[in-house]
């Protein structure tokens, strides 16, 4: 007689427990969000001057920058250029190009005659370790550079005078912290983006996604050091460092002594990755046992013209490669998006509560939207211009709307176009070329190392 019941109760009970693992994801999210906001906050809005920018050249640690070249990129001049004034007595500049008909030859050799008081020289021609055209580029660079520590920094970025000094007060403490913690390996910078007067819906969207959903979450996954998360756009670690490691993701040990499976070590172990920022991170992060800070500077990346189609494969190149080697950061994605999170946590209070599902979805986004507009103001230093503001809500809207259909059709394939190249990405991120002839598969590619 209690049978019907029973049935009825069952179901019940497990949308009870679905509502509450709801709101308890809802609030995560919410939690990882508001530490992202904080961080900006405490982190950009005051930025202070370096002892080092006025500390003898003996004293301080030399620094070599590296600075891989590849064409005319938007305001390369003015990005190069930004390297050559830093406020720091002991560098040297590396500019390298793959060819000596790259295009962006004839502005590094007028910086160089235009500054002859800084110590820069260019390197032309690659040398090939695998199919990451960044790192092929860099290896002559990384083996000639005269100074330990290395800030290899895009020709799409430009940074404030103080920026080197900072950083390298973060890499090299002078004053040791009360309660030891783990060394630190790797600083990095949050990119800020900015567009092209020129209005480009892509660049648009990649500008509010950058400024502020991306920036947010960067900021919040490495202030808890929960695991490495490093964009390579500007970052300084030590070549010493870098000789340790391989990849592997095997903790290094006095057995092993990073030997791992006969493994290659330093920068060339890393040109079979798709993402070798992230992969370096990562073996500074799981082998060596350090840790990564972020600096106060942002690393201002100015968008070129990209339409509504470039911004989504960008985006699905992105996830793409993450997947194979952080998969399940990669499955959890969608879930921390303000849609779906608010979806899940709307759906819960309904139940629960009876709340109406449209009053709060308009208050949730309403809120999302004014932290995320806090997080560009803490990164820019300034409020969004007024004349801007209603274009960049709208490039906010959409990237809300397109980031679950992107990430559907990013978990639904692996190959990627990079450069203009078609790859595979298989294994821990490695890749390798696909080649045509015509519309015609002609073969796929391998990595050198297999």
């Amino acid at each position: 007689m209690n049978s019907q019941p029973e049935s009825k109760q069952i179901p019940s009970s497990f949308l009870f427990i679905f509502a509450i693992i709801g709101l308890v994801w809802y609030v995560a999210v919410w939690n990882g969000a508001i530490l992202g906001c904080i961080t900006a906050r405490g982190r950009y809005r005051k930025r202070p001057q370096s002892s080092l920018v006025t500390t003898p050249l003996d004293s301080v640690p030399g620094v070599s920058i590296l600075r891989p070249l590849k064409g005319l990129e938007d305001h390369l001049y003015e990005n190069l250029e930004s390297t050559f004034t830093q406020e720091y007595p002991n560098y040297e500049i590396i500019l390298s190009v793959a060819d000596e008909q790259d295009q962006a030859l004839p502005v590094a050799r007028d910086l160089i005659s235009r500054y002859p008081n800084v110590t820069a020289r260019i390197i032309v021609g690659e040398e090939v370790v695998g199919v990451n055209p960044k790192v092929n580029n860099l290896i002559r660079s990384y083996r000639e550079a005269t100074h330990d520590i290395l800030w290899v920094i895009d020709s799409g970025v430009s940074v404030v005078p103080g920026t080197l000094a900072r950083s390298v007060d973060l890499l090299e403490p002078s004053t040791p912290t009360k309660c030891p913690k783990r060394g630190i390996a790797l600083i990095h910078h949050v990119p800020f983006a900015s567009t092209p007067e020129e209005f480009f819906l892509g660049s648009s969207i990649e500008e509010a996604f950058l400024n502020t959903s991306y920036a947010k979450m960067y900021l919040a996954i490495n202030t808890s050091s929960i695991e490495a998360c490093v964009v390579g756009k500007s970052n300084l670690y030590r070549r010493s460092d870098i000789e340790r490691v391989n990849g592997s993701l095997k903790p290094h040990t006095e057995s092993n002594n990073g030997q791992s499976e006969g493994l290659p070590r330093r920068l060339a172990a890393f040109g079979k990755f798709m993402a070798e920022d992230y992969a370096i991170a990562s073996a500074l992060w799981h082998e060596l046992d350090l840790r990564h800070d972020v600096s106060c500077d942002v690393a201002h990346t100015t968008i070129g013209k990209m339409s509504l189609s470039d911004y989504v494969w960008k985006r699905v190149r992105w996830i793409r490669v993450r997947k194979h080697m952080v998969l399940a950061a990669d499955i959890l994605e969608p879930f921390t998006e303000s849609l779906v999170a608010s979806f899940i946590a709307a759906a819960s209070l309904r139940y629960l509560f009876g709340i109406q599902v449209l009053l709060f979805l308009v208050v949730h986004n309403a809120v999302w939207l004014w932290v995320d507009l806090d997080v560009y103001e803490s990164l820019a230093g300034r409020p969004l211009a007024a004349d801007k503001r209603w274009r960049f809500i709208g490039a906010w809207c959409l990237r809300e709307l397109l980031a679950l259909p992107i990430w559907v059709l990013a978990m639904l394939g692996n190959e990627v176009i990079w450069r203009g190249k078609r790859y595979e990405v298989f294994g821990a991120g490695e890749g390798r070329a696909i080649v045509f002839a015509g519309d015609r598969l002609l073969r796929r590619g391998t990595t050198l190392d297999s």
